[in-house]
């Protein structure tokens, strides 16, 4: 009791001593450092599992081994989800979009750790996933659990949701500014004044602690081989238009395959078909392993042979059609691999399959143009143009696209063609998506909360909350004389008409009988179906 009182003079004087926008503020600057802190975290203990994975096969184990951790990855993620956990933490993003709809900006307190231990343990061995959406998950639930800590108010917590997310994605990419644009563009928050500077402050916060902890440098280093020419800008559309096209086969791709997935009831079944197929892919197609950052780098910095390295390819990787189809392989196998990972148990999100796939069509469709005469342009420059491409049409998020690329690799003199292949990405893909990976599962639900005011307003109202029940029934055979003896105990006008079975059959307004409910010789010849309104 004592603990209670505490706390609520605690929240008291807050809200005595503090103006809210002021203490919005604070909550901001707070949320943007716990998100630093655990987008570090969780990059450390990828880092950590992958360093033990390859000490392990340095130790004198077959490159070969590499298949069987992800397996184990996958195995201890999903004993740790369903025995320890006991509750669906896969999908991020969506989680908070329901959330947002559903549940009036409150996100489970177990999301402020779980997704971070369970993506770690799929990514850092091999899960051929991204961490983006997890570590996202975290600080929208760490924003969330924080405002309702303080008894913040339900737009409130919709900032903190948005400052959470912010803050996750400038900490773990050093870009504040694709931080509060995904903020927005994502996850659908309304962009004032009110709601942008608090998420700017997480952003920013978040940044600056993840500069000074592992230094200032870009994400990937890349080197420009040359400015933009305009003489390119319809190769670059037509970029664009490949990447919608690899956008739309991510979406689908992933939906269809985690959908088998979850055909299959046994949950042992699903892992052990997850781990094959997935082991499989990376036996035959070594950079499905992992998040593939490494080979991310590789192609923006025009070095595509190190990608074939322990592969079968290896040997004929001097070939361009060799490579070419190796590329071509990748690109296909990709959205495999990432929903089998996910499908067996795994936890991760499709933010790093997003970039992976887009370097991958930037880069091989330069190449093809380069060898067949039809242009000369640089094919890391396309690599980069790519990952904007793909992510602005698997998220529907150009602006996103956009700025995190330009972030991620310092690359900010490409603006104008990273501009063209987002847009036209975006706008490919929906001419057959209308929603983003995120989003597609509650749109289908009618659970989706949206810029449109109005539906915003129909999507969080819930029927049973607005619905009236204290209302006197009658009987159809009820006579006049009876119904004015309820309406005189009722403090209603209206009365609905129910048969025996309780069936309703109709209304009866006041205002309908008010002429001749006083005219005591018409009590018995009129029966209540005479007056109802059916």
């Amino acid at each position: 009791m004592k603990e209670k009182d505490w706390y609520l003079k605690m929240i008291k004087w807050r809200e005595t001593h503090i103006k809210e926008s002021t203490f919005i503020l604070m909550l901001a600057f707070v949320v943007g450092l716990l998100t630093s802190i655990t987008a570090l975290l969780l990059k450390s203990l990828i880092h950590l599992l992958h360093q033990m994975v390859e000490a392990f096969v340095s130790a004198g184990h077959s490159h070969y081994i590499y298949i069987v951790f992800p397996a184990i990855g996958i195995f201890l993620a999903a004993m740790f989800v369903r025995f320890i956990v006991r509750d669906d933490i896969g999908h991020g993003i969506t989680k908070i979009l329901y959330a947002i709809s559903r549940r009036q900006g409150r996100i489970k307190t177990h999301n402020t750790y779980t997704s971070l231990i369970a993506s770690s343990i799929t990514i850092g061995m091999g899960g051929s996933v991204g961490a983006e959406a997890p570590i996202v998950l975290t600080g929208a639930a760490i924003g969330s659990n924080l405002g309702s800590f303080f008894k913040m108010n339900h737009k409130t917590l919709m900032i903190l949701i948005g400052c959470g997310a912010a803050g996750a994605i400038a900490g773990i990419f050093k870009a504040p500014i694709a931080g509060l644009v995904f903020a927005i563009e994502v996850l659908m928050l309304d962009f004032t004044a009110a709601s942008m500077m608090p998420m700017l402050v997480s952003a920013v916060t978040a940044t600056v602690l993840t500069y000074l902890i592992s230094g200032t440098e870009a994400s990937f280093s890349f080197l420009s081989e040359g400015a933009f020419r305009l003489e390119n800008v319809h190769w670059v559309l037509l970029l664009g238009v490949c990447c919608g096209f690899a956008s739309l086969y991510i979406i689908r791709g992933m939906n269809i395959i985690e959908g088998w997935c979850k055909k299959i009831e046994s949950p042992w079944w699903r892992m052990l078909l997850g781990a094959t197929v997935l082991g499989a892919l990376i036996f035959v197609l070594p950079p499905l392993y992992g998040e593939g950052y490494d080979a991310i780098e590789s192609l923006i910095n025009n070095n595509p042979q190190s990608i074939a390295h322990n592969s079968f390819f290896e040997a004929y990787s001097h070939r361009f059609w060799v490579l070419m189809l190796y590329f071509l392989l990748i690109i296909f196998f990709k959205v495999f691999a990432s929903a089998m990972t996910n499908g067996a148990g795994g936890v991760g999100g499709v933010f790093a399959p997003s970039l992976f796939m887009g370097a991958f069509v930037g880069y091989t469709v330069a190449s093809l143009l380069n060898h067949f005469g039809i242009a000369d342009v640089s094919a890391g420059n396309f690599a980069l143009m790519g990952m904007a491409g793909v992510m602005s049409g698997v998220m529907h998020a150009p602006l996103t696209g956009i700025f995190l690329i330009a972030e991620l690799t310092g690359g900010y003199s490409f603006f104008l063609p990273l501009m063209i292949v987002a847009v036209a990405s975006f706008l490919t893909i929906i001419l057959f998506e209308k929603h983003s990976i995120y989003s597609m599962r509650l749109a289908q639900k009618g659970q989706l909360l949206t810029h449109h005011k109005d539906k915003a307003v129909l999507t969080l109202m819930r029927v049973e909350n607005v619905i009236e029940t204290d209302f006197d029934t009658v009987d159809q055979d009820m006579t006049l004389g009876d119904l004015v003896k309820v309406i005189s105990k009722a403090h209603r006008n209206v009365f609905p008409v129910v048969d025996k079975d309780g069936i309703f059959l109709g209304l009866v307004y006041l205002d309908d009988i008010r002429n001749i409910m006083f005219r005591q010789e018409l009590y018995q010849r009129f029966k209540v179906r005479r007056l109802m309104i059916s």
